[in-house]
């Protein structure tokens, strides 16, 4: 899948199995909608843990970075609705990055993804994106492979939010690459290859990357609310 936009909100939170139910009919027939009816949203889409665990995976595709502190945005996550007061307590381990998305190749919307979250060593910001440009510029058209995107946080500077409030506050990411496709297999076999943990470290990614890998859940854009409205 090709990025919609030029930023993104990417997000990883755990649901306890006892509240699963209750948190994806709210994400699915609420939070999705509302989301998706602000202005510069242009694509939610959810994914749950592949291994079954209770992790999910959350990214909104922006029209700009600007959308991010806009008063509409702003406005929706100052003032929660009811449902989402009572679900909001239940985000465990809440990461949540602001991005500019720096790179995206590909096209579609694969049912896997792996999402990737790593940080350059001082000084090797250059040599790490060199070597992130090579690899993910050639994967999409890998068999089983749909997209490579890479994704830099810049968290703007706005005070906490009431929905952040009710979270008890989220940590962040810092650059964040993400594999999709349609054989996860094949998105596996790139993490024991050039995305492996010892070549990035050699491209001069500081050594802890966190790797976890799901299956598309859901997916909505703004169309999908008109289309629904007729």
């Amino acid at each position: 899948m090709t990025l919609l936009g030029e930023a993104a909100v990417a997000m990883w939170w755990d649901i306890a199995p006892e509240y699963r139910a209750a948190f994806e009919d709210w994400h699915s027939h609420e939070h999705f909608p509302e989301r998706m009816s602000i202005p510069g949203f242009m694509r939610g889409s959810r994914w749950a843990s592949a291994e079954g665990g209770d992790g999910f995976f959350v990214m909104y595709e922006l029209e700009s970075y600007a959308t991010l502190t806009s008063p509409h945005y702003l406005g929706s996550l100052n003032n929660p609705t009811p449902w989402s007061k009572k679900m909001m307590p239940h985000h465990r381990n809440m990461v949540r990055s602001q991005c500019h998305i720096a790179e995206s190749y590909g096209g579609g919307i694969g049912r896997a993804m792996m999402t990737l979250r790593l940080s350059p060593e001082k000084g090797a910001e250059d040599s790490l994106r060199q070597h992130l440009t090579s690899v993910l510029s050639g994967l999409p058209a890998r068999p089983g492979l749909t997209g490579a995107h890479l994704l830099f946080t810049q968290t703007p500077n706005i005070a906490q939010t009431n929905e952040q409030r009710i979270r008890g506050g989220d940590a962040v990411a810092d650059w964040i690459v993400l594999v999709s496709g349609y054989d996860a297999d094949a998105i596996a076999a790139i993490v024991e290859s050039e995305l492996g943990a010892d070549r990035l470290n050699e491209a001069g990614a500081a050594p802890v990357a966190i790797y976890s890998h799901f299956n598309l859940a859901y997916a909505m854009t703004p169309g999908d609310i008109r289309a629904q409205s007729r």
